[in-house]
């Protein structure tokens, strides 16, 4: 049960650490989601992901400080994603993505939209969330890091708009 030796404990860090980097890939490649936004569906793929992955971080040991010590590699990883995602912007663009701009003007940008798998209902959600009630009435529409979608509507502060322009082209 507390049994457990330098390389078994190497190879259980090397493979925590492998799959950490190829789930942390594969999250980032699904898109952008709020947690609020997940379906029962996306709730078992990740329970099945999190099945599917535990054999591949400690293999055969099944030792209580092995699992420890997966946990452990987990939490000291993501701690320095976090860091180094806080320092660098190349990294925080890598590992968060950047905001996608699904309307402009009152037009929605279908290539976008599609890229990003939102649909017109899920647009319509979110400009009656923001109490807007026609896409002619929106300014900008962006689907930000986080999977929430944020609006500005005609009116609203003509620099702000122009700021946020900015910064999505260059991101």
């Amino acid at each position: 049960m507390f049994k457990l030796d330098l390389l078994s404990a190497l190879e259980i860090f090397i493979r925590t650490l492998v799959v950490y980097i190829v789930i942390l890939i594969g999250l980032r490649l699904s898109g952008k989601r709020e947690i609020g936004q997940m379906t029962a569906f996306d709730l078992v793929v990740l329970l099945l992901i999190s099945n599917a992955v535990q054999n591949a971080m400690v293999g055969p040991d099944t030792s209580l400080i092995g699992g420890i010590l997966a946990a452990a590699v987990l939490l000291l990883v993501n701690a320095v994603v976090a860091r180094l995602r806080l320092r660098s912007p190349a990294v925080r663009r890598l590992v968060e993505g950047t905001p996608t701009l699904l309307v402009l003007h009152g037009k929605t940008i279908p290539a976008h939209m599609q890229r990003e798998g939102i649909d017109d209902e899920t647009l319509l959600e979110a400009f009656r969330e923001h109490g807007v009630s026609a896409i002619s009435d929106v300014e900008m529409a962006v689907l930000e890091i986080d999977g929430s979608i944020s609006i500005v509507p005609f009116g609203g502060s003509t620099t702000r708009t122009k700021k946020a322009l900015k910064y999505l082209r260059h991101t």
